[in-house]
C-alpha cells in the first residue's frame, strides 16, 4: 500500500500543477471579474485587471509554472475578447508581446550565457580572482565581487551565474577549510554564503542585461514615456553599485564575520584548478572578444551606429554560431531561455493591455491620492520602501516586478517626482531587494539550500544589509543622478 500512495506534493508534481495554488487564483479573479466595475474605470479594464491578478495570485501561489500560468491568461484573454489576435486601434493584441525586441534581447542574452558556462570561460574568470586576492576571507569576496561583476553583463541571470558558477567555488572554499553545516559553519561556510547572495544582488543591479527582470522594467517604463536604454541603466547604477561592492562585503564581514580570516589554502587551490583548466581554448579567446563586441555595441552602438541593443545581442550569437561555439541544437535545446521568453512576453502584453485600458492610471491615482500631501521626495520615499519590502511576499522577482512596478512609478510620477529618477529609482529597487530572503529569487534558494544559515540569520543579517543598500543607492546614487541631470 505505502508503495502506491503518493504523496500530495507527488500528485501535484504529476499534475503538473498545484490545485489549491489554483483555486486561490480562479477565486481571487472571479471574485474581482463580478464585482460592480468601479465608475471611473471600463469593463474591459476591469476584467483585464482581474485575470492579470489571479495570474500573479497563481504564480505566488505556486500554482503552476510560470509559463503555464501565462499561457492560461493568454487564452483566457484572447476566448473574452480582452485582447484580440486581430486588434483595432484601442486594442492591445494578444501575441503582441512576442514581437517585442525586449524579449529578444533577454532571451539571446540567455543564449549567450550558455556558452560562458559551456565553454568554462566564467569559472576561468572567478578563480583567477580568486587565486590573486584569496589569500584573505575578504579577498575572496572582493574576487568573487569582481568576477560577477565581469560576466554579469552578458549572463542574465542571477541563478546561473551565484548559484551555477560562484556557489561551486564558495563550496570548494568551505570544504577545504572543513566548514560544515552546522557547529563549524561559521568557520567560513555562513559568511560566504550570505556574501554571495549580497554581491550578485548588487551586480544584478548594475546592468540591464545582468537579470530577466531589468529589461520588463525597461519596456514598463516606456510605457510611460521613459526610455531607459542599456547605457542610460548603467550609468545611473555604476556610482552606488561600485561603492556597494566595496562596503557591502566589508559590512558584512564585519556584522556576521567568520571565524577564518586568513584563507591560503584557497589561492593555492584556485590555482591548481586553473592548471588543470589549462590554457585559454580557441573558443574561450572567440567568446572573451565577442563579449567585448557586445559591451562596446551596448554602450554606444545605439546612438554611434544606430544599432539597437537587441541588434548586437543578434550580433554575437551569430557570431558564436558562426565560430561553431554554439550550435542550433545548443540554442533549440536551451528551454530556460525560450520558457522566460515566453512568460516574459505574455506578462508584458498584460502590462501593456493595462495601462492602455486605463487600469495603471486608474491605481496609480489611488495611490498617489494618499500620500499625495507630502513633498514628492517624501512621497518617493514612502513608495520606494513600500516597494521595496513588500518583496517579502513574492518568491519571484518577475511576479513582483509584473505586479506592482507598473503602478508604482505611475504613482511616483504623479506625485512629482521627476520621470527618469522615478523609473530607474524603482528598477534598481526591483533588483536590490532579491537578497532579502532565501526565497526572494536568484541563487537564494542554492545558497540556503547549503544549510550554512538559518532562516532567522539570514533574515535578519539580510534586513540590516538592505537598510544600508538603501542608503547607498539613494544617498550616494541620488546625488550621482542628480549630477547626471535626472532630477
Amino acid at each position: 500500500m505505502s508503495e502506491n500512495v503518493l504523496s500530495q506534493s507527488q500528485v501535484e508534481v504529476k499534475m503538473g500543477f498545484n490545485p489549491k495554488g489554483l483555486g486561490i487564483a480562479v477565486l481571487v479573479g472571479l471574485l474581482i471579474w463580478v464585482i460592480p466595475t468601479p465608475a471611473d474605470l471600463s469593463v474591459r479594464a476591469w476584467n483585464m485587471l482581474a485575470l492579470f491578478v489571479a495570474t500573479i495570485v497563481a504564480i505566488v501561489a505556486k500554482a503552476m509554472s510560470m509559463g503555464a500560468a501565462t499561457l492560461v491568461a493568454l487564452v483566457i484573454s484572447g476566448l473574452t475578447g480582452l485582447t484580440p489576435i486581430k486588434a483595432k486601434a484601442d486594442d492591445v493584441a494578444m501575441l503582441s508581446g512576442f514581437a517585442n525586441g525586449t524579449i529578444w534581447l533577454i532571451g539571446i542574452a540567455m543564449f549567450l550565457s550558455r556558452a560562458v558556462i559551456k565553454t568554462g570561460l566564467g569559472k576561468r574568470i572567478a578563480l583567477f580572482f580568486v587565486e590573486k586576492l584569496g589569500n584573505r576571507m575578504m579577498g575572496v569576496a572582493y574576487g568573487i565581487a569582481i568576477a560577477d561583476l565581469i560576466i554579469a553583463p552578458g549572463i542574465p541571470s542571477a541563478s546561473a551565474r551565484g548559484g551555477g558558477i560562484m556557489y561551486p567555488i564558495m563550496q570548494s572554499i568551505a570544504d577545504a577549510y572543513d566548514s560544515k553545516p552546522g557547529p563549524t559553519a561559521k568557520r567560513a561556510g555562513a559568511f560566504l554564503a550570505l556574501v554571495v547572495s549580497q554581491i550578485d544582488t548588487i551586480v544584478c543591479t548594475m546592468f540591464l542585461t545582468a537579470m530577466a527582470g531589468n529589461p520588463l522594467i525597461a519596456e514598463l517604463a516606456a510605457s510611460q514615456g521613459i526610455q531607459i536604454s542599456w547605457m542610460t541603466w548603467f550609468l545611473g547604477a555604476i556610482v552606488p553599485g561600485v561603492a556597494c561592492l566595496f562596503i557591502l562585503p566589508y559590512l558584512l564581514y564585519l556584522i556576521y564575520p567568520p571565524e577564518l580570516k586568513h584563507t591560503p589554502k584557497m589561492a593555492e587551490m584556485a590555482k591548481e584548478e586553473l592548471k588543470h583548466m589549462g590554457k585559454m581554448s580557441k573558443a574561450e579567446w572567440i567568446l572573451a572578444l565577442d563579449f567585448i563586441l557586445l559591451l562596446f555595441l551596448w554602450t554606444v552602438g545605439d546612438l554611434a551606429f544606430g544599432i539597437s541593443a537587441t541588434v548586437s545581442a543578434f550580433i554575437g550569437l551569430a557570431i558564436l554560431l558562426l565560430s561553431n561555439i554554439m550550435t542550433w541544437k545548443n540554442i533549440v535545446s536551451e528551454t530556460t531561455a525560450w520558457d522566460t521568453m515566453f512568460w516574459f512576453s505574455v506578462l508584458v502584453m498584460m502590462a501593456t493591455a493595462l495601462n492602455k485600458y486605463g487600469a495603471i492610471a486608474w491605481i496609480s491615482t489611488h495611490i498617489s491620492e494618499s500620500i499625495g500631501s507630502f513633498s514628492w521626495p517624501v512621497a518617493f520615499t514612502i513608495l520606494v520602501l513600500v516597494y521595496f519590502y513588500t518583496r517579502y511576499f513574492f518568491a519571484s522577482a518577475m511576479a513582483h516586478i509584473s505586479a506592482m512596478y507598473l503602478a508604482f512609478l505611475a504613482a511616483a510620477i504623479a506625485v512629482g517626482t521627476p520621470p527618469m529618477l522615478a523609473a530607474v529609482g524603482l528598477g534598481y529597487t526591483s533588483t536590490l531587494s532579491m537578497s532579502l530572503t532565501q526565497y526572494a529569487g536568484g541563487p537564494g534558494p542554492a545558497l540556503f539550500g547549503s544549510g550554512y544559515n538559518s532562516a532567522g540569520q539570514w533574515w535578519s543579517v539580510s534586513f540590516i544589509m538592505s537598510i544600508f543598500s538603501l542608503i547607498i543607492w539613494f544617498g550616494l546614487g541620488g546625488a550621482w543622478m542628480k549630477l547626471l541631470g535626472w532630477w
